[in-house]
């Protein structure tokens, strides 16, 4: 399968390429979490439990248009779950609060010369290529290498440690003042078994190092920090 990982302000977006009806299908929890602004996976699980049957009750064909796909979830597993294809998850989108589902809809109905999908292929390129063997695994110097190749042409600070702090949605990630020690911790903290990577890869989130760009380079580090395992 060929799978595509995309990010809406930084929140994963999966989606599995049919080669047989030649259409992408997107993970519905990725989407319910990302329009309700929720991190907590049950409590995604059980709105879309809740939406579904209601939109059962309503008769939409929404429901009905759903598929099941495996897809890997946090415990490095996978499970069957519910997918749409890119009308359905227009559809679906419907059924959110305005202010929510407009933004969204304008990111996922992206022009391939947009920021984010130019990116995108970058990102496909990137892993197609050797030269994602020649980065860093793990270490900041790596990030950096990833982030540099996404964005280079595209951003002006591609590739280069924020030294501005930031926020998002009211979280406030570390300190552009203390963002150089604290990736040097990072650097330092072991790499070997599932949980020491993804407590690794947490803490680098936390620290959130670039302007704009984080959630896909991070995501690409984390993969490079996993196949070496």
């Amino acid at each position: 399968m060929k799978i595509s990982i995309r990010f809406f302000d930084d929140r994963e977006v999966r989606a599995v390429w049919d080669d047989e009806l030649a259409k992408w299908w997107f993970s519905v929890l990725d989407i319910v979490g990302v329009l309700n602004e929720e991190l907590d996976y049950s409590k995604v699980r059980n709105y879309w439990k809740y939406l579904k049957a209601k939109m059962k009750k309503e008769n939409s064909q929404l429901v009905s248009a759903t598929t099941q796909l495996k897809l890997m979830a946090a415990d490095g597993k996978k499970y069957k779950t519910d997918m749409l294809d890119s009308e359905g998850i227009i559809d679906l989108s419907k059924h959110f609060p305005n202010n929510r589902a407009m933004k969204f809809l304008d990111w996922f109905l992206y022009s391939d010369t947009s920021i984010d999908g130019q990116s995108k292929k970058k990102a496909y390129t990137l892993f197609e290529s050797n030269l994602i063997n020649e980065f860093e695994v793990g270490a900041t110097k790596g990030l950096q290498q990833i982030h540099a190749y996404l964005f280079g042409g595209l951003y002006d600070f591609a590739g280069q440690i924020r030294e501005k702090s930031i926020s998002k949605g009211g979280y406030r990630f570390v300190h552009a003042h203390h963002l150089k020690s604290t990736l040097q911790q990072i650097d330092a903290m072991p790499q070997i078994t599932l949980e020491e990577i993804i407590l690794k890869y947490a803490e680098m989130n936390k620290a959130h190092p670039f302007m704009e760009g984080n959630g896909r380079s991070t995501r690409i580090w984390l993969d490079m920090m996993l196949k070496n395992t």
